[in-house]
Order: C-alpha cells, then sequence, then structure tokens
C-alpha cells in the first residue's frame, strides 16, 4: 500500500460551503484547479496538491489567510508570512509561540489568538480574545467555535504548523474540543494520534511542556519554499486508518529537509522497543525504511506538483546535499527524472 497525500473530501465541502455562505461562486474556483461539484461530493478524499491550489485561491479571492480557521476576523495577505518571519529566530518553541500570540495583538483583523498555558509537565495551545480590543467590544468565544469542522481545523493546522518548525511531529497527549462528541471520532483519533476529549471547557493541543525548550530546526530558505507551497504542510494527511503504519507515517511527518527520525526514537515515541516495532511492521507487510522512502517519494512528487518548485529547491526540502543525488533517488522511485516527471501531461496523478 502506498502513501496517498489526501485531505478528506468532508473538509473541502465545508470549505466550499464556507465560501457560498460568503455569498461567492465556487464554480470558477473549481474549474480553475481542475475539481467538478460532482467529485467533491462523491469522492471519499481529495489530492492534497489540488486542495493546497483550491485553499490559496479561496484565500486570495476572500482577501483572508485566515479563512477556514479561527481568528475571529479576517488576516490580510501577507500576515502568515510577517508572522513566520517574526518567530523564526526564536531560541526555542516557547517563546516562539508567545511571539505569535504577540503578532496577533498587532496584526489588523483578528480577534482570537492562541496561548501557551502551562501547568506542571504538561503545556497546552489554546485561545483566548486578544487584549488590544476596543474597549466595549465583545468577543464571544463560543460564537468563534461554533462550527466544530472549523475548529478541528484549526487545531489540526497548528499542530502541524509546529510540528513543522521543530522538525518533528510534536506528539500530544490529548486534543480537547468543547463540541459534543461526533460520529467520526475515529477520525479525530487518526488526525491528531492521540487522546480525544470532547465536552471540554476549552479547545487545546495538550502535549509535554519539554517541547517548549525544543529550538527551531527552519531557516530562512526552508521558510522560504515553504511559504511556496503553503498551506501542503499544514494540511497534508495519511490515510484514514489505525494501522501501526498509519502512526510510523504521522510521526515522521512531512518535513525531510532536516535529519529522518530512526526506528529507535519511533519506537520510543511509540512506547515500545525497536524490536517490536520492526516485528509489528513486519505482521503489516512492511518495514520501517519502506515507510520511509514512500514518505519520502510522497513528499518529492508534491513539491513536483508545484511548478513555482525549482529542482534545487526540491532536493533541499528532501534533505539532500547534492540535487544529482535526488534527482537519483526521485528516478528510482518513480522511473523518471524530475524534468520528465513534471513535463508529463498527467503528473499530477502519477504514484
Amino acid at each position: 500500500m502506498e502513501i496517498k497525500a489526501t485531505v478528506p473530501a468532508q473538509s473541502v465541502r465545508y470549505l466550499l460551503n464556507a465560501v457560498e455562505n460568503q455569498g461567492c461562486d465556487i464554480a470558477p474556483l473549481l474549474n480553475e484547479v481542475g475539481l467538478s461539484r460532482s467529485e467533491v461530493e462523491e469522492a471519499k478524499g481529495i489530492s492534497v496538491y489540488l486542495y493546497g491550489l483550491l485553499y490559496q485561491r479561496i484565500m486570495q479571492m476572500m482577501n483572508d489567510e485566515s479563512f477556514g480557521i479561527l481568528s475571529g476576523g479576517r488576516m490580510p495577505k501577507g500576515s502568515f508570512r510577517m508572522m513566520c518571519l517574526c518567530i523564526l529566530h526564536s531560541k526555542n518553541l516557547g517563546q516562539a509561540l508567545k511571539r505569535c500570540s504577540d503578532f496577533y495583538e498587532i496584526c489588523r483583523g483578528p480577534t482570537i489568538k492562541p496561548i501557551v498555558v502551562k501547568k506542571g509537565r504538561f503545556a497546552k495551545v489554546t485561545f483566548a480574545p486578544i487584549e488590544s480590543l476596543e474597549e466595549g467590544a465583545n468577543i464571544s468565544l463560543d460564537k468563534a467555535f461554533d462550527s466544530p469542522e472549523r475548529v478541528r481545523t484549526t487545531l489540526s493546522m497548528w499542530h502541524h504548523f509546529i510540528s513543522w518548525f521543530i522538525g518533528r511531529r510534536l506528539v500530544l497527549k490529548a486534543a480537547y474540543f468543547t463540541a459534543t462528541r461526533p460520529d467520526d471520532v475515529e477520525y479525530y483519533q487518526t488526525l491528531f494520534q492521540s487522546d480525544v476529549k470532547f465536552s471540554q471547557h476549552g479547545n487545546a493541543l495538550v502535549f509535554p511542556a519539554s517541547y517548549l525548550d525544543m529550538p527551531l530546526v527552519q531557516n530562512d530558505d526552508s521558510l522560504r519554499s515553504f511559504l511556496k507551497t503553503a498551506p501542503y504542510q499544514l494540511l497534508v494527511m495519511v490515510d484514514n486508518d489505525n494501522s501501526l503504519k498509519s502512526r510510523v507515517i504521522s510521526i515522521l511527518g512531512k518535513d525531510f529537509s532536516q535529519e529522518m527520525l530512526s526506528a529507535e526514537e519511533v519506537a520510543s515515541m511509540l512506547n515500545m522497543s525497536v524490536s517490536t516495532l520492526r516485528r509489528r511492521l513486519t505482521d503489516e507487510d512492511t518495514s520501517f525504511q519502506q515507510i520511509k522512502d514512500e514518505c519520502r517519494k510522497e513528499a518529492a512528487i508534491t513539491y513536483i506538483n508545484a511548478p513555482q518548485l525549482s529542482f534545487n529547491e526540491i532536493a533541499a526540502l528532501m534533505g539532500f546535499e547534492e540535487p544529482s543525488a535526488f534527482y537519483r533517488s526521485f528516478k528510482k522511485w518513480t522511473g523518471m527524472t524530475p524534468g520528465e516527471y513534471r513535463k508529463h501531461a498527467d503528473y499530477q496523478t502519477l504514484n
């Protein structure tokens, strides 16, 4: 079974419905990215590449970089880039998240900001009204959180955003939601790879506080490439299953510009020995090395699908010091060179 970078169709439908609720026609948007309404209605999942294009077009059309996620207001074009630049050189994750919160205070548009609350061995990222609101302004968090889909998307994006900056998956203790328990609770569990609790007092990501001391591993070059492909890193998911392979894929993440985690490190995160990890993966007819190769292949194909990225940039994103080494690996994975693959008429759908 190969990895498919997809986004659940229900998330696509939610996004399109939100656009229509703003009085906009979605037909031109779908035509622009090569999707039809029937495909969206009937499919179980949409390629993350197409979803990323759709999301980009919607944010441009609405002039709102926070469209579909929690902010309490519109965030004008360029806001996300400026926030990333503000936090890029933070000494650790804790300082970076504090700067994110500070950025929301001065950014024109949002009325809700992310905050970090630390208690004992654990910390959580949750949300609060910004402090710089005009006196008398009445911001209701309940109203802002009235869409379970919006809350889930927001927490998932922040989870992936944090994971990208520290170069490894942020392993959660739990994800909290104020909404009542949904019918698709298994999807929530697969998405966050953690305990998921509903009917809570707040919406939050809960994780070991030790992560706050982790350094940020990204730099100006990797951020530049990240922004070119956004929101790929924030949206990409694996198939909705509860296999060990799926859990390993989630831990490995999609950022290969840094050294990949070892089998020993992944086993430790899964609270099992490395021998148990290898044995159980063998039971699923796969191996740790095979999963790593499949993850890298899928990420490389997604980057090739982004024509604004040069092959040298893609090689760097994939962690290759020399582009020639990336070319050889890509041909081994797909039977084609990156140039041949990009020129192919059906390159977006090749596996």
